[in-house]
């Protein structure tokens, strides 16, 4: 393929690529104008989206990551809801530092996602099924701490959860707000402007190309699911400071949620596509989906998940036609360049053919001996 060709193919496949984030976009702003027209919805709706849907923000995050590198992590429900318990335990019944505590978590999550990161890499097992192993131990250390309830009492926590930021008039945010933008902000860098961030694609993409290119395809995976515990964990921190209490049940089912904010804001299931922003405007789908029945009051709170698998379904196969496209788009436009490339390679190995055999070179030459020589 000419070089014309490979830029024109190149620029046309990174357009399709973001064809689904806009349209999640596009999808989030006709929701909230049409919930706006028929609710009434203002400007404080839109704030509490991002208010009470802060923990899935985070914890979506490392998903995208691990989905970018073509893996699937079904232990974040679970490392929330361990976080929330061991720091309710840590905070009521030990009475530790919450300074102390946070820390400790965050680096408990962190070294939960790469123990699972290197048993993937290193013994080749499914990403499915030791993330499912992953989600059953976590759930299972919930219950023996504790079976019950624990509410959190300490007064940073409480001060935490019950502070809002005043932004104009009577407008205002919460602190777990600020944590989850911050988090979208770092990670929106990593994964467009560090190395690491281009391993994941890579990797993503295909690990077979990416191992040939010489890249550290062990550990980009470690270090993703790492990324990925750690802000299950940093979700769990968030969690707690919005529900002031530590439970085994708490983000039940937050793993398929996370699934489905970031497929919805248009990254690959397959890996190697997928943007930051859109899986923000993902979780903002799904809070405002809730929120627009929450505000109807006539419809179950399970159309809730109707809506959402629908809505899955149409962006699976959104992203199924995007790929035949860019595949059918890539076939064909190489196709003629591909024929001229294929005769002019084997015009110049007929010209280097006659080149050295213009010198003499005996036919059990190691280079150009012949089937038929070597019998001889």
């Amino acid at each position: 393929m000419s070089a014309n060709a490979k830029s024109a193919a190149r620029k046309l496949r990174f357009k399709l690529q973001r064809v689904p984030m806009l349209v999640t976009i596009v999808l989030f702003v006709l929701m909230f104008g049409g919930g706006t027209y028929a609710y009434d919805f203002s400007a404080q709706v839109f704030l509490n989206l991002f208010i009470d849907n802060a923990f899935l923000m985070v914890v979506a995050v490392g998903m995208t990551f691990v989905i970018l590198s073509g893996g699937i992590d079904l232990s974040v429900g679970s490392v929330i809801a361990l976080t929330t318990m061991i720091s309710a335990v840590l905070l009521e019944h030990h009475h530790w530092s919450p300074f102390a505590v946070i820390p400790l978590v965050l680096v408990l999550g962190a070294a939960f996602g790469a123990l699972m990161g290197a048993v993937i890499h290193y013994f080749r097992l499914q990403a499915f099924i030791v993330t499912l192993a992953g989600m059953f131990l976590a759930r299972g250390l919930c219950y023996l701490l504790s079976i019950d309830t624990i509410t959190i009492t300490d007064p940073l926590y409480t001060a935490i959860s019950q502070n809002r930021i005043e932004l104009w008039g009577e407008l205002f945010i919460s602190w777990n707000v600020i944590i989850a933008l911050a988090v979208i902000a770092l990670a929106v860098f990593v994964a467009h402007y560090t190395s690491f961030g281009r391993n994941v694609y890579a990797m993503g993409g295909n690990e077979r190309s990416a191992l040939l290119m010489g890249l550290p395809v062990a550990r980009t995976r470690v270090l993703v699911y790492t990324l990925s515990g750690f802000c299950s964990a940093l979700a769990g921190v968030i969690f707690t400071f919005y529900m002031l209490s530590g439970y085994g049940l708490h983000a039940q089912g937050m793993e398929l949620d996370a699934i489905a904010a970031v497929v919805i804001g248009g990254t690959l299931l397959s890996g190697g596509s997928g943007y930051m922003i859109g899986t923000l405007f993902g979780v903002l789908i799904l809070g405002l989906i809730q929120t627009m029945i929450t505000f109807d009051g006539s419809l179950s709170a399970w159309w809730t998940k109707i809506a959402i698998g629908i809505l899955l379904c149409v962006f699976c196969v959104l992203q199924r036609v995007i790929e035949h496209h860019a595949s059918a788009d890539k076939r064909g436009g190489g196709k003629a360049s591909g024929k001229i490339d294929k005769a002019k390679a084997v015009s110049e190995r007929n010209v280097q053919y006659v080149a050295a055999t213009s010198h003499a070179a005996p036919m059990s030459s190691p280079v150009f001996a012949t089937p038929q020589g070597n019998r001889a």
